[in-house]
């Protein structure tokens, strides 16, 4: 039996060392040598203290007669992260198991040696990241105890490192929603899962000094330290919310500026068309030569421009708000419909290429961005004939439609200059306004128009990127 007692332990892959009341090492098996970088002959009858770093030594004699006044079987470090010494002098860090065999005299004390070294720096590394992470991060148990914190949650919420370690969760949530948060943190333990909290709902959290701010948080559950416990990755999003309120009110700002300008504009402008009218009604047809009747034309022309630009600006203010109307329709509907109000010149050829699929949407944005795509392409070509292919693909959660032309295309200074108001890209008539609505209008949707870096035509490729699933509005 104690030679089967003896090949087991030799075939251990964890060290095994065992040890008189005196503290001399009596049997070292091949995986502990391995270890610690001895031979067997030069560990037996050495005190076990040489395993041990040299600041350890001294307090190891007396836990080690201690045990022998009292053995049990039981593990070393009581949660503590244990240290071998190396016979080159660098620290291992190992795991500790205790017990004995024998009795009186003849008792030994047996040691299972694990090294956790990768474990430990793995644990380090992990840490490491944590800490430098710049989201909050926390972690709870399943009774809403706080467990741990990272720097970047105690800086969010004002607190010293470890400072909220063993308080309830509900110390960082407002007073008034305090009592029905137990209730939830049950019904997720009860069925956990990777989640966002608050779907739908803006969450606020509250700072040491009672101060609260807006955050996202998303859940996770994990194992921490054998229990039950949960993940959630807070982010303070103040400035973001700063931000959006910001860009609500510039965006109502500009409607009002908007329809505020075009009263004030339309009146003089219709004033100065009629004005022209009288005079022209008025004036003696002997004096309406030819440069007389030119100018008239050209001033009636200019009033008429700027009373359709003053039209054009209430559209792009029009064109930031989002359509509640969605309906099912599909790329094949959609294409046909812009086809039949949007009739090609003489010489120019209209391909369609479109998968069949359906998918539900606000109709009415999408369809008057792709016609604006489509007189683009017609009326900016610079050809007296050409083509024109409109193709859709499926590309993650989008749809892509995609107006591509054979025409002169768009130089490479001016590929985004395209996109602001009132540029315009050719002599053609208009505004410069049309890929300013669409890009707006289409971004308001949750979609991007883009001009593709390549056209397979040779010429201009813009693609309206539309989401297939229609998304919640933002609150704007």
């Amino acid at each position: 039996m104690k030679r089967i007692i003896l090949d087991i332990a030799d075939a251990a892959p964890i060290g095994v060392l065992a040890i008189c009341p005196k503290g001399v090492i009596r049997f070292v098996n091949p995986a502990l040598c391995k270890l610690f970088g001895y031979d067997e002959d030069a560990l037996l009858g050495q005190h076990v203290e040489i395993l041990l770093p040299e600041a350890s030594q001294a307090g190891h004699r007396m836990q080690r007669d201690g045990f022998f006044a009292n053995p049990s079987s039981r593990g070393m470090g009581d949660g503590r992260t244990l240290f071998g010494r190396h016979s080159q002098g660098w620290p291992i860090a190992v795991e500790i198991g205790l017990g004995t065999i024998g009795q009186g005299d003849d008792m030994l004390s047996v040691a299972f040696i694990n090294d956790v070294s990768i474990k430990r720096r793995s644990e380090e590394r992990l840490a490491a990241i944590v800490d430098a992470l710049p989201t909050g991060l926390l972690v709870t148990d399943d009774t809403g105890g706080i467990f741990l914190t990272n720097p970047a949650f105690d800086q969010m919420f004002g607190y010293r490192s470890g400072e909220v370690c063993g308080q309830p969760i509900e110390i960082l949530i407002p007073p008034c929603s305090r009592a029905g948060h137990p209730g939830l943190r049950d019904s997720y333990m009860r069925a956990p899962g990777k989640r966002a909290m608050g779907a739908g709902r803006d969450l606020l959290a509250m700072h040491r000094s009672g101060e609260t701010f807006p955050v996202e948080i998303a859940l996770a559950p994990i194992s921490y330290e054998d229990r039950p416990g949960t993940l959630a990755v807070i982010t303070d999003i103040s400035v973001r919310k700063k931000l959006e309120q910001a860009l609500v009110q510039a965006n109502i700002n500009l409607e009002e500026f908007t329809y505020i300008a075009s009263h004030d504009l339309r009146s003089p402008l219709r004033g100065i068309a009629d004005l022209l009218e009288w005079i022209e009604e008025d004036l003696d047809p002997a004096v309406m030569n030819a440069a007389v009747v030119r100018n008239f034309a050209r001033a009636k022309q200019r009033v008429a421009r700027s009373e359709q630009m003053i039209e054009d600006l209430l559209i792009y203010a029009r064109s930031n708000a989002r359509d509640p109307w969605t309906q099912t329709t599909s790329p094949q509907a959609l294409i046909a419909e812009l086809l039949e109000f949007t009739q090609a010149p003489p010489g120019f050829t209209i391909e369609v290429e479109v998968p069949e699929l359906s998918f539900v949407t606000s109709k009415t944005p999408l369809l008057t961005g792709l016609r604006n795509l489509l007189e683009n392409a017609l009326k900016h070509h610079g050809g007296r004939a050409g083509k024109v292919k409109i193709t859709v693909r499926e590309e993650g959660r989008f749809l892509v439609f995609a107006v591509d032309d054979d025409g002169a295309g768009v130089p490479q200074n001016a590929r985004e200059k395209i996109f602001k108001l009132f540029h315009r890209a050719s002599a053609a008539a208009g505004h410069g306004i049309g890929l300013s609505v669409t890009r707006r209008m289409v971004a308001s949707h949750g979609g991007e128009l883009v001009l593709e870096k390549t056209s397979p035509l040779g010429g201009a490729c813009f693609a309206i990127y539309w989401p297939r699933f229609e998304m919640k509005a933002s609150a704007e």
